[in-house]
């Protein structure tokens, strides 16, 4: 054989044992956690499920591992990230191939009456931010190997998970260190909903909640969700909030009382109320893809890191050539190759 035939056969033969090698698999732990934060009057349920990956070599080690709190998008849940997106595949894959050290992530179902609590704390609905920084964390630390410090905790998210990692780092900069927000979603509420005025008038003619879970309804789902997160009526039956839009034929009424409180409580506000946190944070990074089909989340995005830019807080902020959600799941996406590797970096591991 020629030395070029030679060496083309070694080649092919440690490509195949290299990818023959099988990725070792962590564990998929579901949990369920009644929440205190989350009693309310307005019909959520504070039964919450948590999805929890553990490492490949949890359960052959004694040594404790930092943790990630990853954040689902709105219509989506803990579940979903694991049977639709096979994220636990991704935290294997990333592991293996060193982009992250062995890590916990934990994944709460935070999905809600109308399809997302935005993570954010209720005056009807329940202390979602609560729950998600303080009540969880706590239950976490207490039946897991996790090392508990701030410096070893970080939150992430995508879309609605997204807006509410950077919600929550910025309100709990004593619980996380370090976020990474993936195209977040209405970061500023007010925005958004200027941008969506059709559906407010739509949800005008909405008169109980069965209503919004006929299909044609849907995206109607998102403006009540929004008004219980930001303009929350515990007095206000069926919906327990209020809207800040209402029409009369095509003309629309303001309600400036409501839409000043939505945006106060919008996330996009809080570097400047909350700006002695937001300095207090390790790192911080969003992205968003150029081609969203949401059309409100790339000028948001691009807003709100103007935003920290001109409050002068160090951040990472990426825009790339993609849609929604067409690059982040993937083998080899931004949470595989961006998140896990900014977290890898910024995160205290075990010595």
């Amino acid at each position: 054989m020629k030395k070029s035939g030679l060496l083309i056969a070694v080649f092919l033969l440690v490509s195949h044992l290299f990818f023959a090698q099988k990725i070792s698999e962590g564990k998929i732990v579901t949990t369920y956690i009644t929440a205190k934060t989350l009693q309310n009057s307005a019909g959520e349920n504070p039964k919450r499920r948590v999805t929890v990956y553990l490492p490949p070599d949890y359960e052959k080690s004694s040594k404790r591992y930092p943790v990630i709190y990853f954040l689902h998008g709105f219509f989506w849940s803990d579940s979903l990230l694991v049977s639709n997106d096979k994220i636990n595949h991704i935290f294997d894959r990333a592991i293996y191939s060193k982009k992250i050290k062995p890590v916990i992530v934990v994944m709460p179902d935070e999905s809600s009456v109308f399809k997302g609590s935005f993570y954010a704390n209720s005056k009807s609905s329940g202390n979602w931010s609560d729950f998600t920084s303080v009540e969880l964390v706590g239950f976490i630390d207490k039946n897991y190997r996790t090392i508990p410090d701030k410096n070893s905790r970080g939150i992430s998210g995508h879309s609605m998970g997204g807006n509410g990692a950077l919600r929550n780092a910025i309100l709990h900069p004593d619980v996380f260190s370090s976020v990474y927000a993936l195209s977040p979603g209405i970061l500023d509420a007010r925005f958004f909903a200027l941008s969506e005025m059709e559906l407010y008038k739509n949800a005008d003619q909405i008169k109980n909640i069965q209503d919004v879970s006929k299909p044609e309804n849907a995206r109607l789902n998102i403006v009540f969700a929004i008004a219980r997160a930001y303009n929350g009526n515990k007095n206000k039956a069926p919906f327990f909030a209020d809207l800040p839009f209402s029409f009369e034929g095509e003309n629309v009424r303001i309600n400036s009382v409501i839409l000043d409180e939505m945006n106060r409580n919008s996330t996009s506000e809080l570097p400047f109320s909350q700006y002695e946190n937001l300095k207090k944070l390790k790192a911080i990074k969003l992205d968003w893809g150029r081609n969203d089909e949401l059309k409100h989340i790339p000028p948001s995005c691009l807003n709100f890191s103007k935003t920290l830019e001109m409050l002068g807080i160090k951040h990472e902020a990426e825009e790339y050539i993609g849609t929604h959600g067409s690059e982040v799941s993937k083998e080899n996406g931004r949470i595989e190759n961006q998140m896990l590797p900014f977290f890898n970096t910024h995160l205290k591991f075990e010595e």
